[in-house]
């Protein structure tokens, strides 16, 4: 790991004790990794999930000590899935990246995460190889009010209400940037607008 963001608050695991832990992570390799490194700090349960849909599943059961969650697991965003988790009472929650990218980091500030950690492992293709100016240039006026209201931290209820929209229509609205974007992570649709120059 090679950079850290964290907000004040939160507490960090080798402040836990022994404590059980929530891990959201596809890649087999990397959650192994992770499982290793919580079990020298403490961690005395650890759970695995590959998705969004997994680590719903097994949040269900109640808060944990600790969730780390992969900020793109393959249906959905763990950013997304912490906002979530936070919400039903998870304090303490971490998402791994391999993005430095400010605005990325800025993305998922917004999204509510607390924690953000920058592995050295590389992802693969950019935010350039997936998404090109084209998307960017796509967007409806309606479009880059609703991803402002993103980048600002506010949720799709809240965004709705300055917008005198739904909070269904919101999302609806995010779902076709998402396809104009190639990214339904809300991290990334922030960092590639806020890249363009699109929002501020």
């Amino acid at each position: 790991m090679t950079a850290l963001v964290e907000r004040p608050g939160m507490a960090v695991p080798s402040r836990l004790g022994r404590f059980a832990a929530l891990v959201a992570v596809a890649d087999p390799v990397v959650r192994e990794s992770v499982t290793r490194t919580l079990r020298m700090l403490g961690a005395v349960n650890v759970e695995h999930a590959g998705s969004v849909a997994q680590a719903r599943a097994m949040a269900r059961s109640g808060p944990r000590a600790l969730f780390i969650a992969d900020a793109g697991l393959p249906d959905g965003s763990g950013a997304q899935l912490v906002s979530e988790l936070r919400a039903a009472g998870w304090n303490r929650c971490v998402v791994l990246s391999s993005n430095a990218d400010p605005f990325a980091v800025r993305g998922a500030v917004a999204a509510g995460v607390r924690c953000y950690l920058v592995t050295t492992r590389p992802e693969g293709a950019g935010l350039e190889a997936r998404t090109g100016e084209s998307g960017v240039d796509s967007l409806s006026e309606r479009e880059v009010e609703v991803l402002q209201h993103v980048a600002d931290g506010r949720s799709n209820k809240d965004t709705g209400a300055a917008l005198g929209l739904s909070a269904l229509t919101v999302k609806s609205h995010l779902a076709r940037i998402a396809r104009k974007l190639g990214t339904g992570d809300r991290a990334e649709m922030v960092a590639i607008t806020l890249r363009a120059g699109v929002i501020q």
